[in-house]
C-alpha cells in the first residue's frame, strides 16, 4: 500500500473580489486597504510561498505551494484546500500535523488578518474550533489496510463507498481514499466537494446551537416576572447586546444561499464526479432545505429578542416618565416656598438665618429627589409575556 497525498480542507463564505485580493497580496504583499504593512510582510513571509498560480475550474482559484511541500488551493467561494504528497504509513500523522499546523498558525492567520476591517466576527463564532475533515489517499489498497489505517485513528465506520474507480470508508473525522484507476486530480475533485458539503452542514449545526443559547439566554432575561427599575437598564443592554449578535450572523446565514446553486451545477457538469453524485447527489437538496430551516429559526429569535427590547424600553420610558414626575413636585415644593418668602418679607436681606434656611431648603430637595429615585429603583415593574411549551429544535 502507499499513501500519495492527505488533505485538510475548510469553507467560509468568500467572493472572487476577496479571492482577487488573496491573490496580490501572495504574489507581492500588495493590497489596497489601510493594513499594517510591515505585518502584512510577515504573514506573508510565514506562508513559505513557493510557485503560485491562478485558473480556473469551474470556478476561479488560487494555488500556491510551500517550501515543506505543502500546497494550498483557495477557491473564490471560500473552499480551502491544503495537501501533503509523499507520505509513508510510519510518518502519517506527524504529516497531517504538519498541514494542520500550517493551516491553522500561517495561513488561517494571514487570512484573518487580510480580512480584519469591515463587519466583525461574533464572538460565538470566533471562539469555536475547528475539527477539520481529514483525507488520506491511498493507492492498490486491501481492505484489511484500510480498515488498519482506520483504526489507527477512530475505530468506528461511518460509511463505505465502494466502485472499479475508488473505495472510500469514512470515520467521523478521516476519509481514507483508496486510489484504484483515477488521477490525483480527480481525487481532489472528490475531496473538495466532500469539504463543502461537510463544512456547510456544519456552519449550519453552529448557527442552530447559537440559536439556542441566546434563546434560552433572553429567556432568562426575561424569566423575571417582576424586576426592579434598577436591573431594567442592565437588562435592556443584555437584550441590545443579542440583537447585535442576532443581526450579525443572520447577515452570514443569508449569504449562504448564493453557494448551493453553483457548487451544484459545477459538480453535476463534472463527469469525474458521477461516482460521487450517485451517492451524495441529493445533499445539496437537503443543504437546501436546511439552510431555510435555519433561516426561519433565525427569523424567530429575531423577533423574539425584538419584542423582548420593546417590552423593557417601555418600562425604561415609565420610569423616566416617573422620575420626571417626582422631579416636578420637589421643584414646585421649592419655588413655592421661596414665593412664599418673598410675600412674607418686606424686602430682601442677607442674614446668617437666610443662609441656613437656603441650605436647609436646598438639602429637603435633594434629599427629596434622592428618596423618589431610590423608591423607583426599587419598585417593582411586571414582565408580561405568553407562556408556550417548548418544541424540541
Amino acid at each position: 500500500m502507499k499513501i500519495n497525498n492527505v488533505y485538510v480542507g475548510g469553507w467560509y463564505q468568500r467572493t472572487m473580489l476577496q479571492l482577487s485580493e488573496i491573490y496580490d497580496f501572495l504574489r507581492n504583499c500588495e493590497v489596497k486597504i489601510k493594513l499594517d504593512k510591515k505585518k502584512l510582510e510577515v504573514h506573508r513571509k510565514n506562508l513559505e510561498i513557493g510557485n503560485i498560480s491562478y485558473g480556473v475550474s469551474g470556478e476561479e482559484f488560487v494555488y500556491f505551494t510551500t517550501a515543506n511541500g505543502i500546497s494550498v488551493k483557495i477557491f473564490e467561494d471560500g473552499l480551502i484546500i491544503l495537501g501533503n504528497k509523499d507520505i509513508s504509513e510510519d510518518t502519517l500523522f506527524t504529516d497531517i500535523d504538519k498541514v494542520q499546523n500550517y493551516y491553522e498558525t500561517k495561513l488561517s492567520p494571514a487570512l484573518n488578518y487580510l480580512f480584519s476591517l469591515g463587519a466583525p466576527v461574533p464572538k460565538e463564532l470566533a471562539g469555536i474550533k475547528n475539527i477539520y475533515p481529514y483525507f488520506i489517499v491511498c493507492e492498490k489498497a486491501t481492505d484489511s489496510e484500510m480498515q488498519g489505517l482506520l483504526a489507527k485513528t477512530e475505530g468506528q465506520q461511518y460509511f463505505e463507498f465502494k466502485n472499479n474507480k475508488y473505495d472510500v470508508i469514512r470515520g467521523d473525522k478521516y476519509y481514507f481514499i483508496n486510489n484504484k484507476t483515477r488521477s490525483g486530480d480527480q481525487i481532489e475533485r472528490y475531496i473538495e466537494e466532500q469539504v463543502f458539503i461537510r463544512e456547510f452542514k456544519a456552519q449550519l449545526h453552529r448557527y442552530l446551537n447559537i440559536h439556542r443559547i441566546i434563546w434560552e439566554k433572553i429567556d432568562q432575561v426575561k424569566a423575571h416576572s417582576r424586576v426592579k427599575g434598577a436591573d431594567i437598564v442592565k437588562f435592556t443592554t443584555k437584550l441590545e447586546a443579542y440583537a447585535k449578535t442576532i443581526n450579525l450572523i443572520d447577515g452570514r446565514i443569508k449569504q449562504m444561499s448564493t453557494y448551493i446553486p453553483t457548487r451544484e451545477r459545477i459538480a453535476k457538469s463534472d463527469k469525474d464526479l458521477e461516482e460521487f453524485l450517485e451517492i451524495s447527489g441529493y445533499r445539496y437538496e437537503t443543504l437546501r432545505d436546511t439552510l431555510d430551516y435555519i433561516k426561519y429559526l433565525w427569523n424567530m429569535t429575531e423577533n423574539y429578542v425584538s419584542a423582548a427590547l420593546k417590552q423593557f424600553e417601555s418600562l425604561k420610558s415609565d420610569i423616566t416618565s416617573k422620575s420626571v414626575n417626582s422631579l416636578t413636585i420637589v421643584t414646585s415644593m421649592s419655588a413655592g416656598a421661596a414665593i412664599l418668602g418673598l410675600f412674607t418679607k418686606a424686602e430682601p436681606t442677607f442674614t446668617a438665618f437666610g443662609f441656613m434656611y437656603f441650605f436647609i431648603l436646598a438639602l429637603v430637595g435633594w434629599g427629596s429627589q434622592k428618596i423618589l429615585s431610590y423608591v423607583g429603583n426599587r419598585q417593582k415593574y411586571d414582565v408580561t409575556d405568553v407562556e408556550y411549551e417548548k418544541d424540541i429544535k
